[in-house]
């Protein structure tokens, strides 16, 4: 009887995680993405690689990705790869946001590593950060053609988040668009 009772909190915790871990799958499989629509806030922030300012209408006009990132940032140097597959295949337009870093280092990151990004707004006091409400890096924001936050998502992208969490999104954003279309030509 004693040594069942000193295995008895193993099994217990073992039993626990098992639960868990099966209600966080079956209440992913099937989940309708939460589409958020809250505005572009308004800023204006130099692009990391000019003196050239930028602001919220950068965002009108198409669908776009904001990845928000560091080069200080290890997780952010892990999707690296992932951004770049990204940009190369030309679906979908990156915009970054260089969030609390020294120029110079971002600079040198992109130049080692590629740069997956059409625009890269450079926020060193994490302003527009703080006004999307960055938790840390990295963060993907999508963005819809009328400038409206339309999904955001913590944590490195890779391709089986990508094909889980934003096509999903993205085709419905596409289905939107053409149902706007639709209701604006009659």
């Amino acid at each position: 009887m004693k040594g069942i009772s000193r295995y008895l909190p193993l099994v217990v915790v073992v039993v626990m995680l098992v639960i868990i871990s099966l209600a966080m799958t079956f209440s992913q499989e099937g989940h309708a993405p939460k589409l958020e629509e809250k505005p572009m806030p308004a800023f204006s922030l130099q692009q990391l690689d000019s003196s050239v300012a930028a602001d919220e209408t950068l965002f009108i006009g198409k669908l776009q990705l904001l990845n928000v990132w560091a080069s200080w940032c290890a997780v952010c140097k892990s999707e690296h790869g992932f951004l770049m597959k990204l940009a190369q295949q030309g679906e979908m337009s990156i915009v970054g946001l260089n969030y609390r870093d020294n120029r110079q280092s971002a600079l040198r990151e992109l130049t080692q590593s590629g740069n997956p990004y059409q625009a890269v707004l450079y926020d060193p006091k994490g302003s527009l950060a703080l006004d999307l409400g960055v938790y840390g890096t990295p963060e993907s924001y999508l963005i819809d053609s009328r400038g409206m936050i339309r999904y955001r998502y913590l944590g490195a992208l890779e391709e089986g988040v990508w094909l889980r969490e934003f096509v999903p999104v993205i085709e419905l954003l596409q289905q939107e668009e053409v149902q706007q279309e639709k209701r604006t030509n009659g």
